[in-house]
């Protein structure tokens, strides 16, 4: 079992950059635009819900000592979810196969979903008050464990990522006998 694991890691450490090689070669313009465009929206998303990003009355960015471990988290949030959704939409547009696009996006939104701090701003006191007391029980359960939360929101993001590159490297397999390049000259 040790080896198979072995032998996974280090597939995947050769596929996946082949994998991005595939999606970001193909239309660069196209996917690395959706890549920033998705990670800048969720960057200010993050640190406005974090309290990080202010726009009034001035624009105003500040991290404090506190916050620095939730900020480089939501960081690397943003950006797998960048690049996640140019991988699907790559696979979206390139799949001849009919593919249910809700549960191909689901690793993307699940990330979203458990990233966003819904206790770190006014979004808190919407919960509590339209849930009462069911309210103040959730917010209060998302303020302490929002650290280890955003943790598993990483981890479904890079499964996420792990699913969508698997539809992309599995379904660019080439069989050896039909490449010219593979024929020996047997004439």
């Amino acid at each position: 079992m040790k080896n198979n694991i072995y032998s996974s890691v280090k597939e995947l450490r050769t596929t996946l950059p082949i994998a991005l090689k595939l999606v970001y070669l193909s239309n660069p313009v196209l996917y690395t635009g959706i890549s920033v465009i998705v990670f800048s929206s969720f960057w200010i998303i993050f640190n406005i819900f974090d309290q990080l990003l202010f726009f009034s009355p001035i624009l105003y960015f500040y991290v404090p000592d506190d916050a620095q471990i939730g900020f480089v988290i939501t960081n690397i949030s943003a950006s797998l979810l960048g690049i996640v959704m140019s991988m699907n939409i790559y696979v979206i547009r390139t799949s001849k196969l009919r593919i249910n696009k809700s549960s191909l996006l689901s690793g993307s939104l699940l990330g979203i979903v458990s990233s966003a701090c819904a206790s770190c701003s006014s979004i808190g006191f919407l919960i509590i008050s339209t849930f009462g007391g069911a309210g103040i029980i959730a917010t209060g359960f998302l303020t302490n464990y929002q650290i280890p939360l955003r943790l598993l929101s990483i981890v479904i993001m890079i499964w996420a990522l792990y699913v969508v590159h698997n539809k992309i490297t599995k379904s660019c397999l080439l069989n050896n006998s039909d490449n010219p390049k593979n024929k020996s000259n047997t004439k």
